[in-house]
């Protein structure tokens, strides 16, 4: 695996086409994910766990995968035996395609990491997959530092986003008036936590 950092990106996958290769306990756990996000799945496996045909919209073919599983998807999951899962990231890589190959970090163009959502904030941690389980760790640690009142902290910084935008305000002016403005939300309850700039 290359020591290229690599560039940190969420996908907005809703409405469009995904393949995830596989149908065991991983496969389960992905599917459930792009799901969550809006995509249109299409899962290939010989062999599909029941939890998987349970997902409704989501195409299920009981077979091996076939390299024109690929055309027209914007994102595949491959999800397979190591050989399985050597055969999508080949075909994906001549069509251009990202994919995620579990527990393959060599043949795969695109990493999941460990990520939780709390009130309309999504935080990811990877290693660039050299260390799912410490992605993982990691992400329990931060998920026990982000404040549980995220949400309100999102809902301000939406309402500021627009006002400064509306003003004019450079990019560079608007973090520290973000910050008072957050410091704010906790004066106004009576309660001596500070959000300082690092």
């Amino acid at each position: 695996m290359s020591e290229q950092a690599l560039f940190p990106v969420f996908l907005k996958l809703e409405g469009r086409p995904v393949l995830l290769v596989g149908g065991g306990a991983v496969a389960s756990a992905r599917l459930a994910e792009l799901v969550k996000a809006g995509a249109l799945v299409t899962v290939v496996a010989p062999n599909v766990r029941p939890a998987i045909l349970s997902f409704p919209g989501v195409i299920v073919a009981e077979r091996e995968f076939h390299p024109s599983d690929l055309d027209r998807v914007w994102f595949a999951v491959a999800a397979a035996t190591p050989e399985v899962n050597r055969r999508v990231a080949e075909a994906a890589a001549e069509r251009r395609i990202f994919v995620n190959a579990v527990d393959d970090a060599e043949r795969a163009s695109a990493y999941t990491g460990g990520v939780f959502r709390r009130g309309g904030v999504t935080i990811a941690v990877s290693t660039e997959g050299r260390a799912p389980a410490l992605a993982g760790l990691l992400r329990e640690g931060l998920e026990a530092v982000v404040h549980e009142d995220v949400e309100a902290w999102v809902a301000s910084a939406r309402r500021l986003r627009h006002e400064q935008r509306a003003a004019g305000i450079p990019m560079a002016d608007r973090r520290p008036l973000l910050l008072r403005a957050l410091n704010r939300l906790y004066e106004a309850k009576g309660i001596a936590v500070q959000v300082v700039a690092s």
